[in-house]
């Protein structure tokens, strides 16, 4: 009995350590509907555990503040970003998934700099060959 309870009481607590983690790593978005954002980089946020891209979106007259996420400071290196690759002022397009609550929130997998040069969400280092076009 008293090994029972020890087995139950560990795997309770590994459950308990490893929801937070996978929890982490799923974004809330609704992947059946892409979206095209276009606006003005008003600030990036080169942390972790997510570069953080905020933009000014002109809607019809107004302007929605959007903020896109992107993956980790090193993942994105991995695809060429660095913290001077987005500065404020910048006009770009992002495609991502929007936040399945409807905030002006998305999940970035590209962007196109001022440039035209379409650059990539990210991928680990030593994975360069992930860093091309999205797949569906």
């Amino acid at each position: 009995m008293r090994t029972l309870r020890t087995f139950a009481f560990l795997v309770g607590g590994l459950c308990a350590l490893v929801t937070p983690l996978l929890a982490h790593h799923e974004w809330p978005v609704d992947q059946t509907r892409p979206i095209t954002i276009h606006g003005t980089v008003t600030e990036v946020r080169w942390a972790n555990p997510h570069v953080m891209i905020y933009l000014d979106v002109d809607a019809n007259g107004t302007v929605d503040k959007w903020t896109v996420g992107g993956s980790s400071p090193q993942f994105m290196t991995t695809c060429g970003w660095n913290k001077k690759t987005l500065q404020p002022g910048d006009v770009v397009t992002v495609t991502g998934y929007r936040f399945k609550d409807g905030s002006y929130t998305a999940r970035m997998r590209t962007t196109v700099l001022p440039n035209g040069k379409e650059m990539y969400y990210g991928s680990p280092p030593l994975h360069e060959a992930l860093c091309g076009p999205p797949r569906p």
